[in-house]
């Protein structure tokens, strides 16, 4: 049985579910998870069901424990309820409360500017609290893990087929600056901070859903998500987080790493929309063909949209 074609066959499944109302599945985002939106009797949302293959449960397991672990750094985000495992079905699920609101990618354009830059303020402080958790000792050198990574892009690159307008621009810029990240030190990361992770309701940060792809790492790399995504929804929203995040200005350390980070990102996305979702390239390489001029082809760090 397939999970995402019997949605109330939770309700057997897991006891606590029994007296729920509807079990919805959520088709949003490119997470392998099957999610739902559980409401109780009365109709109103109350749980997110995520579902997997029993195989990953030692890795869903500790994404339940970060979420213990962001509860009591006091972090807005989700709180986790239950999780477990169904031999039978081959299935193991986590259960984490629902957070009311809408996409910040839906929300923000729809706020006054001030509005929005008093959420990325709100965003950049959470940001903050969630790169306080705790690292683990046996986490690899980050110097060693990206610069593997950045291997592996360039080579995935140079396969798929595609070549970028102003690509040789981005790949001497990358070449010419990986040095940047010796010495880094690794933060936990959420590691997919942006406006399609962020619920807003009444005007206000609401709270952060998806830790499902964290991580460790260096913490500016957690920004470039944002430029990446969320400067194209709101500006405001985006330089509110950057300041909100650094108490103020960053630094031009800052925009160099971040500049590097962000680039990496333009090259590690074009063989990955290629292979996993090909009906969207196009839109992507117009997104990466925006952040490669907000850049003017890599020959400034500070990108163009930022104000000031």
């Amino acid at each position: 049985m397939k999970p995402m074609d019997h949605p109330r066959a939770w309700r057997r499944w897991i006891p606590l579910l029994s007296g729920c109302g509807e079990i919805e599945p959520i088709l949003k985002g490119y997470s392998d998870d099957a999610k739902y939106l559980v409401s109780d009797s009365e109709g109103k949302p109350r749980y997110v069901l995520r579902a997997y293959g029993i195989e990953q449960a030692g890795t869903k397991a500790r994404e339940y424990g970060i979420l213990e672990e962001m509860k009591e750094l006091d972090v807005l985000c989700s709180r986790p309820v239950q999780a477990g495992s169904l031999p039978d079905q081959g299935l193991g699920y986590m259960l984490v409360t629902y957070i009311e609101g809408e996409e910040a990618s839906e929300a923000l354009p729809r706020l006054p500017v001030g509005k929005q830059e008093s959420i990325g303020l709100h965003a950049g402080r959470e940001l903050r609290k969630i790169h306080r958790a705790g690292v683990p000792a046996d986490v690899e050198p980050w110097q060693d893990r990206i610069l593997a990574r950045y291997r592996k892009y360039m080579q995935e690159y140079e396969a798929c087929g595609i070549k970028l307008d102003r690509g040789d621009e981005l790949l001497k810029f990358l070449q010419e600056h990986i040095g940047l990240t010796e010495g880094r030190p690794s933060v936990f990361q959420h590691h997919d901070y942006h406006v399609g992770n962020l619920i807003v309701h009444d005007g206000a940060l609401a709270g952060i859903i998806d830790f499902n792809r964290y991580g460790w790492g260096d913490s500016v790399q957690e920004f470039a998500k944002a430029g990446f995504f969320s400067a194209e929804t709101s500006v405001p929203f985006t330089a509110g987080q950057i300041r909100g995040y650094h108490d103020g200005e960053p630094d031009d350390g800052f925009w160099q790493l971040y500049a590097f980070y962000i680039g990496l990102v333009c090259l590690s996305s074009v063989p990955w929309i290629v292979r996993v979702r090909p009906a969207e390239t196009a839109d992507m390489l117009k997104r990466i063909g925006k952040v490669i001029d907000d850049h003017e082809g890599f020959s400034r760090c500070r990108p163009l949209w930022y104000p000031g």
